[in-house]
């Protein structure tokens, strides 16, 4: 995919990222020192900072591409501050919560290229932990915003949970009946839109930005984050495990995602096809998935999902304040738009 519309970027995204890393690993790996064991262990394995027994490793953990839009959206506004990492560490604890909870909900044993934390510990032991990292990022908001700040962060990161709690509802209850284009982009908006806009928001706010200045960063944030949740879903059909760390299952368990919502409603001879493959409840073999895959493909779905995407990175970009601190959400928007995992 190509955005004419983006200008080049004040740095590239692979600084922004390193950028964020640097400053907020401290501050996470503090927090997670916070928590009683093994949850702390536990943690550490899921950030990729330990192995299951405790020892040091370098192996992979996320992009950290959430924080990176939250001190991004704060130099936008002319601050990162001690409080703009903060609430990019919060962000950064909230999405991983929702990682802990997902992997159980999907049944994803790996993460990362290594087992996922409920294939280590147990279910049991997962939900918990991510909810010990939903109560550390409200800590967090609370010790590092001066009060004011820190009880409208809190509420506006807590209304996000709840909406990617809906979101998510809507995302693994997705039948015949609630697949279509408008219910996905609505679904997408709650499970990853509203924490790309609430990322955006944060930042702005830590920094003292007005409420004008922070819903448009919010708006930013959240049509970008529906772009990725596109990129996301063809990941899960055409991606590879060796760059996402994951499986490309989306076929193999008949999930709705938009390539094949839009192949279903495409209302052609291969879209009509593919009906056939989820109207049955029998496990699909490799060669039922790559011929379900090029359906999709014959159907339109991979080129329409490649279109949503980048009309909601050109919405996104388009809203930016022309100011010189916007160039590196630009550049993060530019990531977005050619990510390959």
């Amino acid at each position: 995919m190509i955005v004419t519309a983006l200008v080049p970027p004040v740095h590239r995204p692979a600084d922004i990222l390193a950028r964020a890393r640097t400053v907020l690993e401290p501050l996470l790996r503090d927090a997670v020192l916070s928590l009683p064991e093994p949850m702390q262990r536990m943690a550490g394995y899921h950030f990729g900072w330990c192995d299951e027994h405790g020892a040091t490793t370098h192996g992979a953990s996320g992009k950290l591409l959430r924080p990176a839009l939250a001190t991004s959206a704060a130099l936008a506004c002319d601050g990162l501050s001690d409080e703009a990492v903060g609430t990019a560490a919060a962000v950064e604890l909230i999405h991983n919560f929702t990682l802990l909870h997902d992997d159980v909900m999907d049944l994803d044993a790996v993460r990362h290229g290594r087992p996922t934390v409920w294939k280590v510990w147990g279910v049991p032991g997962a939900v918990l932990l991510g909810d010990a990292l939903h109560a550390l990022a409200v800590n967090v908001l609370a010790a590092v915003l001066p009060p004011a700040t820190a009880i409208a962060a809190i509420d506006r990161l807590e209304t996000t949970v709840t909406e990617m709690c809906r979101g998510q509802h809507e995302d693994c209850h997705a039948g015949a009946a609630q697949a279509t284009a408008a219910g996905w982009e609505r679904m997408a908006m709650g499970k990853t839109g509203a924490l790309f806009g609430c990322a955006c928001a944060l930042g702005a706010l830590s920094a003292g930005a007005n409420a004008e200045t922070v819903t448009i960063f919010e708006y930013f944030g959240r049509n970008l984050g529906v772009a990725f949740q596109a990129g996301d879903d063809l990941l899960g059909i055409w991606g590879d495990p060796a760059h996402s760390g994951k499986p490309a299952g989306d076929l193999a368990r008949r999930k709705r995602s938009l390539p094949i919502v839009l192949a279903l409603e495409s209302d052609t001879d291969a879209g009509r096809a593919l009906k056939r493959f989820f109207d049955t409840t029998t496990p699909l073999s490799a060669d039922e998935i790559d011929s379900a895959a090029t359906l999709v493909e014959q159907a339109g779905g991979r080129r329409g999902a490649e279109l949503l995407a980048r009309q909601r990175i050109r919405a996104a970009v388009a809203a930016l304040p022309d100011r010189p601190g916007c160039g590196d959400l630009r550049a993060l928007a530019q990531l977005v738009d050619h990510r390959n995992k």
